[in-house]
Order: structure tokens, then sequence, then C-alpha cells
């Protein structure tokens, strides 16, 4: 017989696969390939290897955890405790979701810049998969991920290749000009997330298009951005005060973006939504209570986190990937 192997890492390295690769295979985890399944299994006998029970923890189905990965999501340094609410409200329909389905949710916060983070937890046994919540810095951590063939969910990239769960966007932006065109606003300035982030492209395209639509394409001077927190709506609402002072109604691509915007348009004596309407975008339960309360687009976010919560768990059991997609609506209140 050969030499006996000492741990997974070593079966992993003759192996020419990760760790978790092995961890799979030696569990009988469907993610792991048949004939890669079977050459694992063939060289953990040839060289006597038979793990222990806390290598045997590093199978991904004993792990009845889930990690929930977040960072902060305000690049600008605008104070991430606004700027995560949104991921704070959908975490607890993440929570419920895991729970209702037997696993627990581990909340992980991860530096930029920080590429360890997957090993420390899925290499360790600690979680068996991760739902991807951040925003900067997305592109790579989904390569990161997939690199290391790491079970996860991501929410807000869309279809492809990857389990993910988004909101209908562009159908967000069509409701919002809608409704601000049947206001009468005819001077309308859309408050997008970063410029490059995708969900807040999505809504941007669907109102701009039926804007257009109505005669009105969105004008230049009508657009700015902002990284989704509420200070980076106040300063983008004193931009667009600037090129235009007439204007008479705003689109914000998250509530605490149009927020910020209504706290400039008060201090400016202009009246909400009598002299500027404004729309935002999530539906947080903040909505609700500022004054005036804020009309918005829900994203129906407790039952989104929970179909985050059950679709990765339907992944770990089958590995077939799915792309959601979940409806919006218009919640209509006193801001427009």
């Amino acid at each position: 017989m050969k030499p006996k192997l000492a741990s997974i890492a070593d079966l992993a390295k003759l192996a020419g696969v990760s760790k978790s690769t092995v961890s799979r295979a030696l569990s009988g985890s469907p993610l792991v390939g048949a004939e890669t399944r079977e050459r694992i299994e063939a060289l953990a006998r040839e060289h006597g290897f038979r793990p222990n029970l806390p290598a045997r923890y590093l199978s991904l189905g004993s792990s009845r955890s889930v990690a929930f990965v977040t960072s902060d999501c305000s690049p600008c340094g605008a104070g991430s405790g606004s700027a995560d609410l949104f991921n704070l409200e959908i975490m607890g329909g993440v929570a419920q979701g895991l729970r209702e389905l037997g696993y627990d949710m581990l909340a992980l916060y991860v530096e930029p810049g920080d590429e360890g983070w997957i090993a420390d937890y899925l290499d360790s046994g600690l979680v068996a998969g991760f739902i991807l919540m951040t925003y900067e810095q997305k592109s790579r951590r989904l390569e990161l991920l997939a690199e290391r063939e790491a079970p996860f969910i991501a929410w807000g990239i869309g279809e492809g290749r990857y389990c993910s769960v988004t909101g209908d966007n562009a159908s967000g932006g069509r409701l919002a000009a809608d409704r601000l065109l049947g206001r009468g606003a005819r001077r309308i300035a859309f408050l997008g997330g970063p410029e490059d982030d995708l969900e807040s492209g999505e809504r941007r395209r669907g109102f701009s298009e039926l804007l257009s639509e109505a005669g009105l394409p969105l004008e230049s001077e009508r657009l700015v951005f902002g990284d989704y927190s509420e200070e980076s709506g106040a300063l983008a609402m004193e931009r667009l005060l600037k090129a235009d002072p007439k204007l008479d109604a705003v689109f914000a691509a998250s509530d605490l973006m149009a927020i910020g915007a209504m706290r400039v348009l008060k201090a400016r004596g202009l009246r909400i939504p009598e002299d500027v309407a404004v729309v935002g975008y999530d539906d947080l339960r903040l909505a609700a209570y500022v004054s005036p309360s804020l009309t918005t687009i829900s994203q129906h976010i407790s039952l989104t986190g929970k179909l985050l919560a059950r679709d990765l768990v339907a992944f770990l059991g089958s590995g077939v990937v799915t792309n959601r997609v979940v409806p919006v609506e218009l919640v209509a209140r006193d801001s427009a």
C-alpha cells in the first residue's frame, strides 16, 4: 500500500482539486461529477485515507449553517449604518426562511480586499454555503466563489450561470415613471445608485424608456448617481437642483437616497409633493414613517429573503442553478 495521507488537504493536492471538492466527493454530494468522485475515492482507498470526525465535518452536507455575506455598501464613506438598512431587513427574511428549513444563519462581514473568507468558513466546515449580498466588488466575489466551487446564491445579478434572486428592476422603473407622469410632472430626474450597478441600471432603463414613450427623454442634467445611502441622496439632490432649479419630480433608486433628497428639498423650502414629487425604491419599513410618507417601489423584502434561503438550500440538495425574478409593485403614499 502506498504511504497514507494525513489530511483532506493532502488528498486534494494529490487529486489536483480543492479541499471542498474532496469533502463533497467523500460525502457523496451531487455537486461533484461521477468521474471526479470516483477518482478521489480511488485515491483515498489507494492511500488508505479515512477522514476522522473533524475532517468529516468538512463535508458541506454536515453543516446546517449558511453565511449571509455583506459589506459596507457606502464606498463614499457616508456611513454604513443607514446604507445597510436594506440588507438588515432582507436578513430577517433569510433567517426565517433558513429556520423553516432547519438551517441557521451566520452573518459574515467581508472587508474590502479580503479574499480569504471563503476558505475561512467553507473549508473549516462552519457553513454549507453563502448568500452574497455585497454591492462593491461583487464581480470579484462571484469569481472567487466560482473558483472555489462554493455553493452560493447572489442577490441582484440577473439570469446567468449562478443561482440568483433579483427584483424586476426595469418594471419598477416604469412604475415610478408612470406615477410621476400621472401627477403631471414634466421636469423629472433620476437619482441612481452606483453607475456600474446592475440593479440601478435596470431601474434607470425602465424609467427612461417610459419617459421617452411619453415624449420626455431623461436629460443628462437630470441624471445623477449616488451609493444608495441617505447622505449620497442629499448630495445628489443638491447637484440636481443646481442644474435645474425648476425640477418638479425625482425618482431615487433607493428609499434612503429618496429620504436624503427630501431632506434637501425641505431645507430649500420646497413642498413635497406640491413643488417636487419624490418616489423611492425598496419599501423599507422606514418609508412609511418619514414625513411626508414615501411613495416607493416595493421589492417585498421579507419574501425575497425567504426565497434566497429556499433557493440556496434547494441548490445544496440538487445542484440545479435557478434564476428567480421577484415582481415589484408601487406603494402609493404622500410624497408622490
